[in-house]
């Protein structure tokens, strides 16, 4: 006699429609952190065997651990953060007095070398000419339009950097709680993969911590190190603010953008100051230090995870262009959890025999 109970598609279809519901409703109620937790999990996955050693250091005390890699965290963004302020500050009220100069006296005729550029230096230098003959009130009504731009521009940033502000302190919070509480969030996680995919769901959570860990060495760490010596190089040859211009070619490194949107200018400006020496020896300095991302990020990255060199350089240019700076850790996890299950489906499969390799 069948004892089994006959199939019942509208039970299943409810159950599955409920299931998707609630994980959509709780996907949105969770987006205004979902940034903030990427970031946070991102940096606790990385930086989780330097927590393991302060650990180790402070005799096995996690809070101590725990509270030590948050106050880095903090004195990371609040150091450059009120350097950028102050430098954002004085240069402000320089522009302010420099506005009110203008305005109260006019402008003065334009120097020699404007009409000397290429291309635009007569029409700059007609336009100059023609501004300061006015007087006063001629460059009030041409700058007035700009002004306005200018002060709509200031208002964004504020507000901007406020929100900024905010995403960086939830940022902080989630990654206290996980170095806090990291085993039981990644037990909890490989408890689910294992759930869905048995050992192969496992394999997969653990090398994507491996490639969050990997690419996080290798940008950081090749970003600190070219940054360092764009600015040693800019030091030396006299480039004026050296400090200003680190930070932004330390921005423009972890961009993936290198330091040669920084270091090109400073090496024109020497040739154009008559500075030939110290310009030519900032050139070279610029080549070496603009190609060296392309030997060490692939080197340190690959200490990280085990990877095709070619997945790892795909997953990080990739990554950014598709998903911005997140991306640089979202695009080669992705890579590498694709390559590795279809590696692993591949493998299964017993009619394939991999083939004979000459060495």
């Amino acid at each position: 006699m069948n004892t089994r109970a006959p199939f019942d598609l509208a039970r299943v279809t409810l159950m599955v429609l409920i299931i998707f519901v609630l994980i959509a409703a709780s996907l949105w109620t969770m987006l205004p952190f979902l940034g903030a937790l990427i970031w946070a999990t991102t940096i606790v996955v990385a930086t989780w065997p330097l927590l393991l050693r302060v650990q180790s250091m402070a005799g096995g005390r996690r809070w101590v651990a725990t509270l030590t890699m948050t106050v880095v965290m903090l004195a990371i963004f609040i150091v450059p953060f009120t350097f950028a302020i102050g430098v954002l500050f004085d240069a402000a009220t320089e522009g302010v007095e420099l506005v009110h100069t203008y305005m109260t006296q006019g402008l003065a005729p334009p120097p020699a070398w404007v009409s000397n550029l290429p291309w635009v230096g007569p029409r700059i230098a007609a336009k100059w000419q023609d501004l300061a003959a006015g007087g006063a009130e001629a460059l009030a009504a041409t700058a007035q339009p700009y002004l306005r731009s200018i002060g709509s521009w200031a208002l964004a940033v504020t507000g901007g950097l406020g929100g900024v502000v905010i995403h960086f302190i939830l940022i902080v919070i989630i990654a206290a709680i996980l170095y806090a509480q990291g085993e039981t969030a990644a037990k909890g996680v490989l408890m689910f993969a294992r759930r869905i995919g048995a050992e192969r769901g496992e394999k997969v959570v653990r090398l994507a911590g491996m490639a969050v860990r990997g690419v996080a060495l290798g940008v950081i760490v090749t970003a600190l190190v070219q940054s360092l010596l764009a600015g040693l190089g800019l030091w030396v040859s006299g480039v004026p603010r050296p400090g200003l211009l680190l930070a932004a070619s330390f921005a423009l490194c972890i961009a993936q953008l290198g330091p040669l949107p920084v270091l090109a200018p400073a090496v024109i400006w020497l040739f154009w100051s008559g500075q030939y020496g110290w310009g030519s020896a900032l050139l070279v300095w610029s080549l070496v230090v603009g190609t060296l991302d392309n030997f060490l990020r692939p080197v340190l990255i690959r200490r990280g995870v085990d990877l095709p060199l070619l997945l790892i350089i795909v997953g990080v240019i990739g990554g950014l262009i598709g998903f911005g700076i997140i991306g640089l850790f979202v695009g080669p996890v992705i890579l590498a959890v694709t390559y590795t299950l279809l590696e692993s489906w591949i493998a299964d499969d017993p009619a394939i025999t991999p083939l004979p390799i000459k060495t």
